[in-house]
């Protein structure tokens, strides 16, 4: 076993900040070009292939917290904000139920269901990939609970989850989740999205922290950032400017979308901040000038 010491702290110039990954098949995402040919297809139509980024809706929140706020009626919430989107992460129940199969968006799938808010999270279980067939999914999302009670059994179902993808040519969501007895910090952000990474994620969903390109550039693989509790409007597209600056591929937003005043003014101005390069003082004039039309 390795030791420890000098392994988790490292000096700034060990991450290569600044310094182009290197590649050698020339695919637009990082960490993907000796990938299949399925895989990378479903990678491009979660990711912009122009700007190489992505704006992720994401309401399977319901998944453990059951009707939360702003998500009471899916119909009338989630739908008329799904045009906006790149991709959607939801659960199967409700990409059955609720979202058109006409909308022709990428489905990032929950992939893993398990214990609710009402109980201890992180205790999951994993879908049947054939039902991430079916449902033509374009990855399959799985929480990880690194340095958590159920650390090992959320890796088992990201490694049987990227087993399954890499035959199939799905690719695989790692999820890092946070207990509340863990500091939200590049050191652990940095060591949570590695070890996705390192057992097979394609894709690792994670949150911004300060020293967030120290998690960028130690991930091989793209990284999109979550939204995390609702924030103000102006504040929450400030996180996704500061995310995309430091190297993020994308952001999954949800309740700071959903619970937005204006849900639809804000995905069209994080879709700005996010692909068109806009501050965050732009993307709030946007929002503004959406929300009073």
């Amino acid at each position: 076993m390795a030791d420890l010491d000098g392994i988790l702290e490292n000096k700034d110039k060990d991450y290569g900040i600044g310094v182009p990954v290197q590649r050698d098949g020339g695919f637009f995402l990082k960490g993907l070009d000796n990938c299949d040919w399925g895989l990378k297809d479903r990678m491009s139509r979660i990711f912009n292939v122009k700007t190489g980024r992505t704006v992720m809706l994401a309401f399977d929140h319901g998944y453990i917290m059951g009707p939360t706020s702003g998500l009471e009626r899916l119909d009338l919430n989630i739908v008329p904000l799904i045009e906006y989107a790149d991709s959607l992460m939801c659960t199967r129940g409700s990409l059955r139920s609720v979202v058109p199969s006409t909308s022709n968006k990428a489905i990032c799938l929950r992939y893993s269901a398990g214990t609710s808010i009402l109980t201890e999270l992180n205790d999951e279980c994993i879908i049947d990939p054939n039902d991430a067939i079916r449902l033509n999914a374009s990855a399959m999302a799985v929480m990880v609970s690194i340095g958590g009670k159920y650390e090992a059994k959320t890796i088992e179902n990201l490694v049987r989850t990227a087993d399954a993808g890499y035959k199939y040519g799905i690719p695989t969501m790692g999820v890092t989740a946070v207990g509340k007895e863990l500091a939200r910090d590049s050191r652990y952000f940095a060591t949570a999205s590695r070890i996705c990474a390192e057992n097979g994620a394609n894709i690792v969903k994670t949150y911004y922290c300060e020293g967030f390109e120290k998690v960028v550039n130690s991930c091989p693989v793209p990284i999109v950032i979550a939204g995390g509790k609702k924030l103000e409007e102006f504040d929450a597209l400030d996180l996704c400017y500061k995310a995309i600056n430091d190297g993020a591929s994308g952001v999954d937003m949800g309740r700071n979308v959903f619970q937005s005043e204006a849900p639809i003014a804000m995905i069209q101005a994080v879709r700005a901040v996010v692909h068109e390069g806009y501050t965050p003082k732009m993307g709030f004039e946007l929002f503004e000038e959406l929300r009073n039309k």
